[in-house]
Order: C-alpha cells, then sequence, then structure tokens
C-alpha cells in the first residue's frame, strides 16, 4: 500500500480529538493534521532509502530453469 498524508493526518486527528469538541475546531484540526500528514510522507518518500540484500529468491521470466534465481548484489530502492 502506498504512503498517503490525508490517511495518515486522519488518523492521527482522530487519537486526539474530543468528541465533544466543536465541529469547526475537529474540521480545524483534522485540516491542520492532513498537512503534517502530508509533509510526513513528502519527507519519507523523498529521503527514505530502502535496501535489499544480496541473495532473496526471485522469480523470473524464461524457461523453467531460467524461472528462479536469486539477487546477487546489495540494491537500493525508493519508497512510494
Amino acid at each position: 500500500m502506498a504512503l498517503n498524508g490525508v490517511t495518515l493526518g486522519d488518523a492521527i486527528a482522530n487519537i486526539l480529538m474530543d468528541a465533544n469538541a466543536p465541529e469547526d475546531m475537529k474540521t480545524n484540526i483534522k485540516t491542520l493534521w492532513e498537512q503534517i500528514g502530508a509533509a510526513i510522507v513528502s519527507h519519507i518518500q523523498a529521503n527514505g532509502i530502502v535496501t535489499v540484500q544480496a541473495g532473496i529468491p526471485v522469480s523470473t521470466t524464461g524457461s523453467p530453469a531460467a524461472q528462479t534465481g536469486a539477487t546477487t548484489a546489495p540494491g537500493t530502492g525508493t519508497i512510494a
């Protein structure tokens, strides 16, 4: 599942909000946390690195003998 700043912000806002708070305050808190969530997700996507080690089994295309293998060296990827 891809990271989603609005979903993250809504989840945090729901934890923080008092059920008895006025509706306009709830809306403001939710909007603020959606913006904060989006900033957090943007930062992780821009700066996060995933390292994959050598030796992880993989499936490929081709003949039956060529359809199995493993990563041969460490590699890096991005976070979506």
